[in-house]
């Protein structure tokens, strides 16, 4: 049961780091309101609050509900972070 809770928060974890980096560099690289310093914190604050209520789901909660939901949000926000590091605009921008 421990292997599948792990299993479940790196998924989340993994998946809202990848997912979240990607959306930020390919949609939003021009939006300059996503590259300032609170922004991370905020996604990752926001998301965290919208994945709690369905860490109660059968499928999700094991031992410690809201730890996947944690999990997403630290994703999310390392996610944010990373992309505003890897900030490329083309020349001239």
């Amino acid at each position: 049961m421990i292997i599948l809770e792990l299993l479940t928060v790196g998924a989340a974890l993994g998946g809202g780091y990848a997912w979240t980096k990607g959306f930020v560099q390919r949609r939003l690289r021009y939006v300059d309101a996503v590259h300032t310093r609170p922004v991370p914190w905020i996604a990752g604050a926001v998301v965290a609050v919208a994945a709690a209520p369905f860490t109660y789901l059968p499928l999700i909660a094991f031992a410690v509900p809201h730890v996947a939901a944690l999990a997403l949000g630290a994703g999310v926000g390392l996610g944010v972070k990373s992309a505003q590091r890897d900030r490329m605009l083309p020349p001239g921008d």
